[in-house]
C-alpha cells in the first residue's frame, strides 16, 4: 500500500506521523515549499530575528528516514485520477494506492490594479518570507491591506524593523466581524501605542506601480494616495487546488469530502486547509484553516485509513493568536453580534490590555464561549466545562482551575468574581484553597 500526501503542512505531516504509527504502509509527502515540515506559526519570528528556519523544525532532519517517510521535495503538476499517476514538475511519475490532498492555501488577491508587481505579497509560505526579506532593505513605509491574523503580524514583523506601518482596514474597528465590540476597540488601542498607523473603514482600489514594476504606492476608495515600497495583501486566503480544476474532483470553495475526509473519487481523500466539508459539525463552517483543526483531521484521517473508521469530530471550537503583546484565546462560541438568548459577562482590567468576555445562555446559564486577552487558560479545563454544559457561574468559582501557572501569573480572580457579583447581585466565591507552599514563598 502506497499512501502519498501532497502538502507537508500540518495536517499532511500528522496523517504522515499517525499512518506510520499504525500501519507498514510505504508513506511519501511531497511538497514545493520547504524539504522539510517546519511550523508555519513561527514565519514571524525568524523575520523578526527571535529563531532561525532550523529552530522551527519540530523533527530532526533524520527523523523523517528512520520513521520510513519519503519525502519529496518537487512540485505536483497534475494527477490523473484513473490511472492514479502524479506528475511532479520534474516531467517524472509517481503512482499512488491512496492519495491525501493536504495543499494548504494561498493569499487572496481580488483583481487590483497592481496586485501582481513587485512588492506586493501576502504572507503564508516560506517563499513569502524570503520575498519580504530580499525587499525589505527597500522599506521604508508598508501598507498592510486587511486586518485580522496574519495582517497583525505582518505588521508586527514589519514595525520591528523600524518600517512605517499603515494598516487599511475595511471594517469600522479592527477584526470587527470577529470581534465584539469592547475587544475590536482594545486592539484598535494597542496598535496606535504601537505606532502602527490604523486607517479604519478604508480600502484599496489599486497599487501603483513605477516603469520597473514596482509598488510605488497605494490609492483608497476615497482617492487617497499613500507612498510606499511595499504592499501587504492580508485580505484571507484560499485552497491551494488550481492544479486540481479541470478534473473529475468535486470542487467548490474546495475540495469537497465528507465526514471521512473522502472525496467524491475512490482512494482521494482530503484535510487542511484546501478542505471543504459537504456537511460539517454543528456550529462549524465548511472551510475551517485553523492549526488546530488541520492537526484533528490528520489524525482522524489516519485512523479511517488504518482500520478505524471514523467520523470527524474537532469538539469545542478553539483558537489562540497574539496581537502584539497582547495574547488572545477563545474557546466555543463567542460572536461578535451575540445570538438571540445569549447574555454577555465583560470584565476589563482597568490600566492594562486584560479582558474577559464570557458567553451563556440566558435561560439556564449553560456556557456557550469564552474569550480572553493577556490572561492564559488552560485548554483542556475550558473544553472540558463546555463539553460538560458547565455554567458562568460554576466556572467564575473554579476560575482558578483554569488558569495557566497561576503562581506565576496574575489571574484577577477576585476582581472578576466581584463584578459578576455586582451585576448579578450574587454572592458568588472562589473555592480556591489556600495559597501551595510555592504561593506563600512568593508572596
Amino acid at each position: 500500500m502506497h499512501c502519498v500526501i501532497i502538502g507537508n503542512g500540518i495536517s499532511g505531516i500528522t496523517a504522515a506521523r499517525e499512518i506510520r504509527k499504525k500501519s507498514d504502509y510505504e508513506i511519501t509527502v511531497i511538497s514545493k515549499e520547504t524539504e522539510h515540515f517546519f511550523s508555519r506559526t513561527a514565519l514571524m519570528y525568524i523575520y523578526m530575528g527571535h529563531m532561525k528556519y532550523e529552530h522551527t523544525k519540530p523533527y530532526e532532519d533524520w527523523f523523517w528516514e528512520k520513521n520510513r517517510i519519503n519525502l519529496v521535495f518537487e512540485e505536483v503538476s497534475s494527477v490523473d485520477f484513473k490511472r492514479k499517476e502524479l506528475k511532479l514538475s520534474s516531467n517524472k511519475s509517481m503512482l499512488y494506492d491512496k492519495l491525501i490532498l493536504a495543499c494548504g492555501s494561498i493569499p487572496n488577491k481580488f483583481g487590483w490594479k497592481g496586485q501582481d508587481a513587485i512588492g506586493v505579497q501576502g504572507l503564508y509560505s516560506y517563499q513569502d518570507l524570503e520575498s519580504l526579506e530580499e525587499r525589505s532593505d527597500k522599506i521604508k513605509t508598508a501598507v498592510i491591506v486587511g486586518g485580522g491574523l496574519i495582517g497583525i503580524e505582518l505588521a508586527e514583523m514589519l514595525n520591528s524593523r523600524g518600517k512605517n506601518v499603515v494598516m487599511l482596514v475595511r471594517e469600522d474597528s479592527f477584526w470587527d466581524n470577529v470581534l465584539p465590540s469592547q475587544e475590536s476597540l482594545m486592539i484598535n488601542e494597542h496598535i496606535a501605542e504601537h505606532h502602527i498607523d490604523l486607517r479604519l473603514a478604508s480600502e484599496l482600489d489599486e497599487i501603483l506601480t513605477n516603469s520597473a514594476n514596482e509598488v510605488t504606492g497605494i490609492k483608497t476608495k476615497a482617492g487617497e494616495e499613500i507612498a510606499c515600497e511595499f504592499v501587504g495583501l492580508t485580505v484571507g486566503v484560499r485552497p491551494n487546488i488550481d492544479f486540481l480544476k479541470n478534473t473529475d474532483l468535486e470542487i467548490d470553495r474546495g475540495i469537497v469530502i465528507n465526514e471521512f475526509f473522502e472525496t467524491n473519487i475512490p482512494d482521494v481523500y482530503s484535510i487542511g486547509d484546501c478542505a471543504q466539508h459537504s456537511k460539517p459539525p454543528s456550529g462549524r463552517r465548511p472551510l475551517e484553516q485553523i492549526w488546530y483543526t488541520g492537526k484533528i483531521m490528520g489524525e482522524t484521517l489516519a485512523s479511517v485509513l488504518t482500520g478505524n473508521k471514523k467520523a470527524y469530530n474537532p469538539g469545542v471550537f478553539f483558537n489562540s493568536a497574539k496581537f502584539l503583546d497582547i495574547e488572545y484565546q477563545t474557546y466555543g462560541t463567542v460572536l461578535a453580534k451575540r445570538q438571540e438568548g445569549v447574555s454577555s459577562f465583560f470584565w476589563k482590567h482597568p490600566k492594562e490590555h486584560i479582558l474577559v468576555t464570557i458567553h451563556y445562555n440566558a435561560s439556564d446559564k449553560k456556557l456557550v464561549g469564552i474569550n480572553t486577552f493577556g490572561i492564559r487558560m488552560r485548554h483542556e479545563v475550558w473544553k472540558k466545562w463546555l463539553e460538560n454544559e458547565q455554567t458562568i457561574t460554576y466556572a467564575l468559582e473554579h476560575l482558578h482551575e483554569a488558569n495557566f501557572d497561576p503562581e506565576f501569573y496574575k489571574t484577577h480572580e477576585e476582581s472578576i468574581l466581584s463584578k459578576y457579583n455586582m451585576e448579578n447581585m450574587t454572592d458568588l466565591k472562589s473555592t480556591k484553597r489556600n495559597k501551595t507552599f510555592f504561593g506563600k514563598l512568593f508572596s
